[in-house]
């Protein structure tokens, strides 16, 4: 049986925009598909091409043609995007309280907590601290954020 494969927005960005490791990403997506996401993914990717289009790196045109595509992988089950946990206030407290060493932000807290809660064996991340907690609560960890080839990558 297939692992479940919970991908944050860090990663997941490149495979809708160039970026580096974007080859990587767009292949590993190939070969495991579908992956997992989150309502919190859709919200987070939404703001990011906001903020990418605000920074100029990309042009409205661009922003658009890329949440439509988004959306469309999601309706087309590429991405199989899971509800927020009925309980995720609490969760992400606990969550926080458990891996108090590390320097998780409240989104990183947010998406572990979804992968946990959805039984993800393996979290595909761009995110160092994210990367970090994933280890800590048993998720097994697949990091896009260093260039091919670096160790842990």
């Amino acid at each position: 049986m297939k692992p479940v494969i919970y991908f944050d927005t860090s990663a997941l960005a490149k495979w809708y925009l160039k970026e580096d490791r974007s080859d990587d990403v767009e292949r590993y997506i190939q070969e495991h598909g579908p992956v997992d996401i989150s309502e919190l993914t859709v919200v987070e990717m939404r703001c990011l091409l906001a903020r990418r289009r605000h920074e100029r790196s990309i042009d409205t045109q661009t922003e658009m043609r890329v949440f439509v595509s988004f959306e469309e992988d999601i309706r087309q089950k590429y991405l199989i995007c899971h509800p927020y946990p009925s309980d995720m206030g609490l969760g992400a407290v606990n969550l926080i309280s458990a891996l108090s060493r590390l320097p998780l932000r409240t989104l990183d807290v947010l998406h572990l907590l979804i992968a946990k809660e959805i039984q993800a064996e393996i979290l595909a991340t761009a995110d160092k601290v994210m990367a970090g907690g994933a280890r800590a609560i048993g998720i097994l960890v697949v990091r896009f954020d260093r260039p091919r080839g670096a160790k842990g990558a």
